[in-house]
């Protein structure tokens, strides 16, 4: 079979303004980027406010296996289908970040015949909203350095500054650095450090803003930096909220482009889940929930990541409630989690599945007991599955009261999702939605911290050296206790030990490091060994990225 980015080269791509078209969105309301792509306006945003909304699918997923799991890829497979079926859908998702792009993923559109197109654009600059994000936070960052070099009468402690540069690139050189040497012109030396750009207060608040005001208020309200009386400094004081935001005005409009069979799909957006919230912009879902009867949605990482902040963050923001969760499998991952060896993964092993089932369980098990929301758990479905490996899911559906549904959307597109489409529609129809969130507002940060740990994690507690308890009880204080609380840590297991697979119980959640997202309304708890500017593997993809004398790009994906 063709690779990915073959297939999505080979595909018969419609003007933007005909995918509009089936959304009735007049042309005049894009801000077309070539042929394929264009920017939903917010004029005609607006105009959508008293239209009802249709139903809300989120995509999540197990604990994330080097074998993959084909969250985005399930979630384009399943909006085709649900088109396919006759019903109006809409894919509605994250941005790549060029970060892992080039370092170990290639591509994040999907995959095989379940893609959004144009593939490479998608993978690459796109419509430039990172670069805009980029742009918003480092002028924010240069005008703190500038005020202090300028007199410094907020009288910001140097020693506090705790607004990062960021890249959207993966650079561990960056991590931690030293700035403003050399002459006086300079500025004052101080410690410094990039962050990637999914990771920066500016994505947070530009995914979770709901209007360009809002946008702006939220940019005013981040803290840059603390007085020598601890007192916190705005950028607002800064006067940089203005211009940051000019920088953001048009990157705040939906993408909209199509997957491979033509169906209508918007991008916009792109938290990474394990550092931050995870999730596509609350403008883009909103305007989405205007536009069609179902919108598919997904989540970053594994539900005990993407879900639970998706669930606590942002439907907590912008009052959303999903009406149903797929959780996306495979066979191979969850014998990854019972134990198999990568290199054996293909081969049917009915003992290893069953030990892995565990790690499907407690996800299960999180979303319906502890959010009360009704669950379908997608099986991204491979030619190496056995019938006796399928028959095991079986049992265990019956047993967990969860349908479990195979699909071939990788090989075969929409009409590989049908059955989970039509299962995903039945189960709204028909199942008791409960939905509720996993902790109120008033519960105080360590306690909500502590409830994550226990409930959704399997954790005995948590635990933190006296200054960050410090730090959290000066949070709680200072009237930022009614927060939810953004859990940074491995995506990789339900601990903050990435090797232990499954669903590991009675560990502890240590809590490294604590920061205050004033703009976006949350407290980022760093937990464990985790990097908020990754690294990039010893066999970059990047080594296999490269355009031939055609113009063409080879090896993407």
């Amino acid at each position: 079979m063709k690779s990915d980015i073959e297939i999505a080269q080979a595909a018969k791509l419609e003007k933007v303004s005909t995918i509009a078209e089936k959304l009735g969105i007049p042309e005049n309301s894009l801000e077309p980027f070539g042929h394929y792509k264009a920017k939903i306006t917010m004029d005609f945003i607006k105009s959508l406010k008293s239209k009802k909304d249709g139903k809300l699918i989120l995509v999540t997923a197990i604990s994330p296996t080097p074998a993959g799991e084909g969250k985005t890829t399930t979630s384009v497979g399943l909006g085709d289908a649900l088109n396919h079926i006759g019903k109006k859908a809409l894919v509605t998702i994250r941005e790549p970040s060029l970060g892992p792009v080039f370092g170990m993923k290639g591509g994040a559109a999907g995959g095989g015949m379940a893609q959004v197109i144009p593939m490479e654009d998608i993978n690459l600059h796109f419509t430039g909203d990172f670069n805009a994000i980029q742009l918003a936070n480092n002028l924010l960052a240069a005008m703190v350095d500038n005020h202090i070099h300028h007199g410094n009468t907020l009288n910001i402690d140097v020693r506090r500054v705790c607004w990062k540069r960021v890249l959207d690139m993966n650079d561990r050189a960056l991590r931690k650095t030293v700035c403003s040497l050399g002459s006086i012109g300079n500025g004052y030396p101080r410690e410094d450090g990039f962050d990637i750009v999914v990771a920066s207060e500016v994505m947070a608040i530009f995914c979770l803003a709901t209007s360009i005001e809002d946008l702006k208020e939220r940019l005013g309200n981040i803290v840059v930096g603390y007085t020598r009386a601890k007192e916190p400094v705005l950028a607002k004081q800064i006067n940089a909220h203005g211009a940051m935001t000019v920088l953001l005005k048009d990157a705040i409009m939906p993408n909209l482009v199509q997957t491979l069979e033509n169906n209508p799909a918007i991008i916009h957006g792109g938290p990474f889940a394990n550092i931050a919230h995870g999730c596509n912009s609350v403008i883009a879902t909103k305007a989405s929930l205007k536009l069609a009867d179902y919108v598919v949605t997904e989540a970053g990482f594994g539900a005990d990541l993407g879900a639970e902040k998706f669930l606590d963050i942002k439907c907590r923001k912008a009052n959303l409630k999903p009406s149903v969760v797929v959780l996306v499998a495979t066979i191979r991952a969850l014998k990854y989690h019972g134990g198999c060896a990568l290199e054996s993964l293909n081969k049917e092993n009915v003992e290893y599945l069953s030990k892995g089932l565990v790690n499907l369980e407690r996800h299960v098990n999180n979303l319906k007991n502890h959010y009360g929301l009704p669950v379908v758990v997608g099986i991204n479905g491979f030619t190496f599955d056995t019938n006796k490996e399928r028959e095991l899911l079986k049992q265990k559906s019956k047993e967990l009261d969860v349908p479990i549904v195979s699909s071939t959307h990788w090989a075969d597109g929409g009409k590989g999702a049908k059955e989970l489409a039509e299962v995903v529609v039945d189960t709204i129809e028909n199942k008791p939605n409960n939905f509720k969130y996993l902790y109120e507002d008033d519960l105080g940060l360590w306690e909500k911290m502590e409830t994550v740990a226990k409930k959704i994690y399997g954790a005995s507690g948590i635990s933190a050296p006296t200054n960050i308890m410090k730090q959290i009880e000066e949070l709680q204080n200072n009237g930022y206790g009614k927060y939810p609380v953004c859990v940074a840590k491995t995506q990789y297991s339900f601990s903050t030990d990435p090797s232990l697979r499954g669903a590991p119980t009675d560990h502890v959640i240590p809590i490294r490091e604590v920061r205050l997202a004033a703009g976006a309304e949350f407290i980022v708890m760093v937990c464990g060994d985790i990097m908020t500017m990754p690294g990039l593997p010893k066999i970059p993809h990047a080594e296999k990225i490269d355009i031939d004398t055609d113009g063409n790009i080879v090896g993407l994906f």
